[in-house]
């Protein structure tokens, strides 16, 4: 025994240098010089150890068997118990344990998930969206989150072949949604550059390609070509069965977490391109998706708010100011029929936030393009933006209010290039002299189309008073001369046509150019004729309020309580009357139902 004991022991010390472990004490005679000299990094190593092991020891024991739970779901690929996991789990816990705080650090929890790589990087993709959602991220936070989706994506889209990993939905387009945001919260930091520190700044410019334009593209275009997506949603388009597509889409596009992710991805590129302000191109990506309620994004309720969110804007920017109304009042309505569903979901707050500038873009796009689609999407506009909506009717005193909802409602754009931080003289150029911020250009860009379109509420009102009208009389009431009255007419003419989507169309672009005013007008010499189109009433939504409000009255009716008993007091009283003879009079004639026709 004794030798087989030293004969493990001489194994486990093979590979130990011993003259380190045993040390040079007492060699020589000088203390100082014989001491072991502790390399740096091995002692940072230790400090780190120890550091974990306290940091672990309090991670409380709810949180801890959350850990487990979860990892052993994620290996099992159950989907049920992921999902609990990920939308009723992880939220509890945060409100409880990390409202303020962050959640343990990755190499913390590792112990208790047997140091599994995967699942530790799913738990990052966790952890860093709690710190830039609830906390303030630092620079460390912005490069590592960079660093944990290049693995992420590096392991879905590098690996020998498809992975087995199963993840809900609702998972997969946060992961997209988040690593977007990010970008966009890197690049909205990173302009700052006057609040930047020596070292953040030395940091940025040996950053490289750390969050630029070019990696989060090509992240989500590997995703569409790996997943064959555009492939899979022309098949499905065809009607053809499941056993074709599965033979174009290949290997990977057949599993849910590729053709998800490359779905999602495409709703990605339509983001990032507008932010990025290619208003086309953002439209162009979406080439064959469909919107309607039937489209696969629709299964996840912020997939479907952003995605209606981000074709509405394109669409106001390209002055497609129609296809934007409708595109908006399809999504608030749906939002205001799921109300109840949303208070349950952990990202309520979100959507509720991208309707309220849906509601603003809406009255944008009412002001530029009057139109008649919803009373109660109006209402709602009204409501909430009722002052600036009846300014934005006044021609140029109205520039403010389209510039003030313009700025509450657009998306945070985006530089797609960094200011300069590997040249100190350029960067010191660009400090003095800052280029236009993303915002303001694209609202110069916009306010420029409605200061030319600013006469036209006036020249509408005018016009609406009269069937015919002389250009001089019209001309003094605009106080212009003739010749600049006939440009505001023309600018009136041009406002009241636009490219409009016809139904069936598949690409977001096409479309034919229709009227989208109820106000039309011909110059014959010295006069104007002016035609105006009425717009019938709108029985559905007539019948469908009346419908509700009789429904509404029919059970309360319903749930009355119920009129007395025989038997009840007044029943007894009245007997007693016919015992004493007297009896009520009888009332004259005969007696009819309501609605009956009376017989004498």
């Amino acid at each position: 025994m004794a030798q087989r004991w030293e004969s493990d022991l001489d194994e486990d010390l093979q590979d130990v240098d011993l003259n380190l472990a045993i040390g040079t004490y007492g060699q020589n005679g000088i203390y100082e010089d014989a001491q072991p000299r502790i390399d740096e990094a091995t002692l940072l190593a230790v400090q780190q150890q120890m550091a974990q092991q306290a940091a672990f020891s309090v991670v409380p024991d709810v949180v801890k068997r959350f850990i487990v739970h979860f990892h052993q779901a994620v290996l099992d690929n159950n989907l049920a118990e992921i999902t609990v996991a990920y939308e009723s789990g992880w939220n509890k816990l945060t409100e409880k344990y990390y409202q303020k705080t962050e959640w343990p650090e990755a190499e913390v929890i590792a112990p208790l998930v047997n140091d599994d790589q995967i699942f530790l990087i799913l738990y990052r993709e966790l952890y860093y969206r709690h710190v830039y959602s609830r906390l303030q991220p630092d620079i460390d936070d912005r490069f590592h989150s960079y660093e944990n989706s290049c693995e992420l994506f590096n392991y879905l889209l590098n690996s020998d072949g498809p992975v087995a990993l199963q993840l809900p939905e609702q998972w997969l387009w946060d992961i997209i949604d988040e690593f977007i945001y990010q970008f966009q919260s890197f690049c909205v930091w990173r302009t700052k550059v006057k609040s930047k520190t020596a070292e953040e700044l030395q940091l940025l410019a040996d950053a490289g390609q750390v969050w630029s334009s070019y990696s989060v593209l090509n992240v989500l275009y590997s995703l569409i070509q790996k997943s064959k997506i555009h492939e899979n949603i022309a098949a499905v388009q065809e009607g053809k069965s499941a056993e074709e597509i599965a033979e174009i889409v290949g290997e990977y596009g057949v599993r849910p977490l590729y053709r998800m992710l490359g779905y999602f991805s495409i709703i990605g590129l339509l983001r990032v391109h507008s932010l990025l302000g290619d208003f086309t191109l953002a439209l162009k990506v979406m080439e064959g998706v469909e919107l309607n309620q039937k489209s696969p994004f629709t299964r996840v309720t912020a997939c479907h708010v952003t995605t209606y969110y981000y074709v509405g804007f394109c669409y106001i920017m390209l002055r497609r100011y129609t296809d934007a109304i409708r595109t908006f009042v399809s999504i608030l309505n749906f939002i205001l029929r799921m109300r109840q569903y949303h208070t349950r979901s952990y990202q309520y707050d979100q959507i509720n936030k991208t309707a309220d500038r849906m509601y603003a873009l809406y009255a944008i796009c009412n002001a530029l393009s009057p139109s008649r689609l919803d009373d109660n999407i109006s209402n709602i506009v009204k409501e909430r933006y009722g002052e600036q909506f009846a300014k934005m009717s006044k021609g140029e005193e109205g520039i403010p209010a389209f510039e003030e909802l313009f700025i509450h409602a657009c998306p945070k754009f985006i530089n797609a290039n960094p200011p300069p931080y590997e040249d100190p003289d350029l960067l010191a150029t660009y400090i003095e002299e800052p280029p236009v911020e993303p915002a303001q250009r694209h609202l110069g860009l916009f306010l420029s189309e409605v200061r030319a379109q600013a006469p036209v509420p006036t020249l509408r009102s005018f016009l609406k008073l009269y069937t015919s009208l002389d250009a001089s009389k019209l001309a003094n009431f605009l106080d212009a001369d003739e010749e600049e009255m006939v440009q505001q007419l023309m600018v009136m003419k041009q406002a009241s046509r636009s490219v409009s989507r016809v139904e069936g169309e598949k690409s977001l672009l096409d479309g034919q150019t229709i009227p989208t005013s109820d106000l039309d007008f011909v110059i014959d010499e010295n006069m104007v004729h002016i035609a105006e189109s009425t717009v019938g009433r709108r029985y559905a939504g007539w019948f469908i309020r009346n419908t509700e409000h009789a429904q509404r009255v029919y059970d309360t009716v319903k749930n009355a309580p119920l009129p007395p008993k025989s038997g009840s007091a007044s029943t007894q009283q009245h007997h007693q009357q016919q015992q004493q003879g007297s009896a009520p009079p009888k009332s004259a004639g005969q007696k009819v139902a309501w609605g009956g026709v009376k017989v004498n």
